[in-house]
């Protein structure tokens, strides 16, 4: 299982990924499940991914490669697409077909494969949007209303999300929120797991203005991990009913 999450406000972007990968108690690993795409100046797109890694990964080989491909067009190319609308639309597609592939092969042992993918960008000429694709191709679009959007083990996260997130956040605190969402996934789900991938994209910048990769033990995540669950004892405490 994993968990992504990815937030849409009036300042940018911020999109986080756990990395871990799990067939099984015995058989656990370590997969990037975040993929950014730039052309600096012009666009920029992030795709977070959850579900069979056999479906995410093709489907991913299979974007790269329409983007080197000498026949790349604005109908295949996530890289030449007119707007993001487009490019949810060729990400929609390139899963449904990869997906469907995957579960004809599988079909005779009666096993299926599904994944989900997170797509935001934002190309010169256009505004930011975030959709969230659904393994049949099909996908829906953060809003105001609703700024965020999650895939996979979502649950656990989704809390504090409902409650801090607006529009108006700034990125600094939609750091803050989606990895503390992020953490109370980890405490609550073994199928999610360290390392993390964390992506800001400034709106209007057209690029990935800042990534990092928050390793098992780093200190500064353990630190805000130990602020909050003392916060919420506290909280606990002086609560009167």
């Amino acid at each position: 299982m994993t968990y992504c999450v990815g937030l849409l406000l009036r300042q940018g972007m911020v999109l986080l990924s756990d990395t871990r990968t799990n067939a099984g108690l015995d058989n656990i690993s370590t997969y990037r499940k975040m993929f950014t795409f730039e052309q600096p100046g012009e666009r920029v797109i992030v795709i977070l991914t959850a579900g069979s890694l056999s479906v995410t990964q093709t489907t991913i080989a299979r974007l790269r490669d329409a983007i080197d491909s000498p026949d790349a067009n604005p109908d295949t190319s996530i890289l030449k697409a007119e707007t993001m609308l487009k490019v949810g639309e060729i990400v929609g597609n390139a899963l449904a077909r990869t997906r469907a592939e995957i579960d004809g092969k599988l079909a005779a042992s009666q096993q299926g494969a599904t994944a989900s993918m997170i797509v935001a960008g934002q190309r010169r000429g256009g505004g930011m949007r975030m959709f969230l694709i659904y393994p049949e191709g099909n996908f829906i679009e953060a809003t105001e209303d609703t700024p965020f959007l999650q895939i996979g083990e979502h649950k656990y996260g989704k809390p504090i999300l409902d409650r801090v997130v607006t529009p108006d956040t700034s990125l600094e605190d939609a750091r803050k929120a989606v990895l503390l969402s992020m953490d109370s996934t980890l405490r609550s789900n073994l199928s999610v797991g360290m390392p993390l991938d964390l992506a800001v994209v400034e709106k209007d910048s057209f690029t990935i203005g800042s990534t990092r990769r928050i390793e098992a033990g780093d200190p500064q995540f353990s630190a805000m991990s130990q602020a909050w669950s003392q916060a919420l004892r506290d909280a606990f405490t002086q609560i009167q009913i």
